[in-house]
């Protein structure tokens, strides 16, 4: 039985896809959908990256496409990714600080 969730993908068009999970109860990754390996430098022993290795409970390139979604205007898109746009001057006087 497949493990479908709905997710918002950015590539190559923003759009809503519905996408393959990893199996909870899988006993080879325990629902991670693969494992990590992390290996270290010849010369110096350092840790130097991680590979992944997919499980095979799972397809992580199985999507599909529900909705595309349109792209914003260019006036609503946020230009400032800090501040409250609701504030008089640009930032809140309102607890938390």
């Amino acid at each position: 039985m497949p493990r479908l969730r709905i997710q918002l993908s950015t590539w190559p068009r923003r759009s809503l896809v519905l996408t393959d999970t990893p199996r909870p109860d899988c006993p080879d990754c325990d629902g991670d959908g693969g494992t990590a390996h992390d290996y270290g430098d010849h010369e110096t022993g350092e840790y130097a990256g991680t590979n992944w290795e997919p499980c095979t409970c799972w397809n992580e390139n199985r999507r599909w496409i529900l909705l595309p979604l349109p792209r914003l205007p260019r006036r609503l898109r946020r230009r400032h990714a800090h501040g409250d746009p609701w504030a008089t001057n640009g930032y809140s006087d309102e607890p938390p600080f």
